[in-house]
């Protein structure tokens, strides 16, 4: 676990030892002059500058190189969180006299010259609201996916090709447009790479949402010899669509984004209201946690129901485990952290698309075993498990994760967060 959090480090400095020789750097060169201002002083020609003695400030140091979070911060602990997301440890607290980061962020918040009529007016700690407009986008892609599975079951031939090809397009531009804004809208990055770890998340995640699709059919199809046919939506055809757990998927977009902007508005809470970094962790991670099972409660439920409704097998293992990592991994992509949501996304993705190639690979000549893990795992506990074991050890992996990272108060810094 370890490798995944250095994914989501902040990028400068890189530890504790490099704030350490930083902050003696900060206090070279400088003394104060007679005016009380900190600044070089001009030096006699030949000689090299020396140290700042006994009248250096490095706090008042430190605050010019943060100048920005400074004047902008309404809280101490806005201050600490900033400082944490630039690598700021307790240990570095300590070069500038202080016990640790938030006693450090109490006085460079004292000290910082604040506007007393703009201070009232600044929003960084307020709560966002729900509104109107990304709650009907979230609301979209589970009534144009229910809208798409009835006319798969109402429609023959032609006229249901052309539909699942319109109701995957609509779904599509739906889903699109609920990441886009509100609760489940990512923070704007401009970093080198993040168009392209984007473009790999989404990629990987049109894969993982077609496997849940088509794959187990063809998985099953393909361990019997098959499959015989092209994917039917009767339950008992040979190669059958499993639309259920893709319109459960569909549906659980609104209740994603009512967890994500529920836990957003309580840690925005607890943000303001704690007198530490440590305090605010405590009780950031079992919010965290609580609003990930408040998610599995919404999607196992709705799952049941559309199993109910379409007469298919709910398929829990992997409607589940599909729909935990999907939301954690847009739950860290929204508070900044996108490296690590496309290393395991793609490494579920892949683990799936690895098992469904072994299979079709045995019948080349003499590779008969490549196929023997896959074929395993499906006559013992079905070809659904496969996904489900691929998806559930990938959401465990990013579940450790977010509650490690969630649960710092630099997650939910109002600006300069990690991507």
């Amino acid at each position: 676990m370890s490798g995944l959090g250095e994914l989501d480090r902040p990028g400068v400095p890189g530890g504790a030892e490099a704030w350490d020789e930083r902050s003696q750097e900060w206090t070279a060169g400088e003394t104060e002059a007679p005016d009380g201002t900190a600044g070089p002083q001009p030096q006699a020609p030949g000689r090299l500058p020396k140290l700042r003695r006994t009248a250096a400030d490095p706090v008042k140091t430190l605050m010019h190189r943060h100048r920005a979070l400074c004047e902008r911060a309404v809280d101490p602990l806005e201050i600490a969180a900033g400082l944490e997301a630039h690598g700021v440890t307790d240990r570095t607290a300590a070069r500038f006299r202080h016990r640790d980061v938030f006693s450090l962020a109490e006085e460079m918040y004292a000290r910082a010259a604040h506007d007393e009529e703009a201070a009232p007016q600044s929003t960084a700690l307020a709560a966002p609201r729900a509104r109107p407009a990304w709650i009907v986008l979230t609301l979209l892609p589970g009534a144009l996916c229910a809208a798409t599975v009835a006319a798969l079951h109402l429609t023959h031939g032609q006229a249901r090709t052309i539909a699942a090809a319109v109701g995957v397009l609509a779904v599509a531009l739906a889903l699109r447009a609920a990441l886009a804004r509100g609760p489940l809208g990512a923070t704007d990055r401009t970093l080198p790479g993040s168009a392209q770890r984007a473009s790999a998340g989404r990629t990987w995640t049109c894969w993982l949402v077609a496997y849940a699709l088509l794959g187990d059919g063809l998985l099953r199809g393909a361990v019997a010899g098959g499959p015989d046919g092209l994917p039917t939506v009767s339950a008992d055809g040979a190669w059958p669509l499993a639309t259920a757990p893709v319109l459960a998927l569909a549906l659980a977009c609104a209740p994603a984004a009512w967890c994500a902007h529920l836990f957003a508005v309580c840690t925005r809470r607890r943000l303001g209201a704690s007198r530490g970094l440590e305090e605010f962790t405590a009780s950031a991670r079992p919010l965290m946690l609580g609003t990930f099972a408040l998610f599995l409660f919404s999607l196992t439920a709705l799952g049941a129901l559309c199993g109910a409704v379409l007469g298919e097998s709910a398929a829990y293992a992997q409607t589940v485990t599909l729909g935990a990592l999907l939301f954690l991994a847009r739950l860290l992509t929204v508070h900044g952290f996108s490296r690590a949501p496309v290393f395991v996304v793609t490494a579920a993705a892949t683990a799936e698309a690895t098992a469904l190639a072994s299979v079709f690979a045995a019948r080349l000549p003499g590779c008969g075993f490549l196929a023997t893990p896959a074929e395993t795992v499906a006559e013992a506990w079905g070809a659904g498990s496969v996904p489900a074991l691929a998806c559930a050890a990938a959401a465990l992996t990013l579940l450790i994760h977010a509650a490690r990272t969630l649960a710092r108060a630099s997650a939910h810094a109002p600006a300069d967060r990690p991507c």
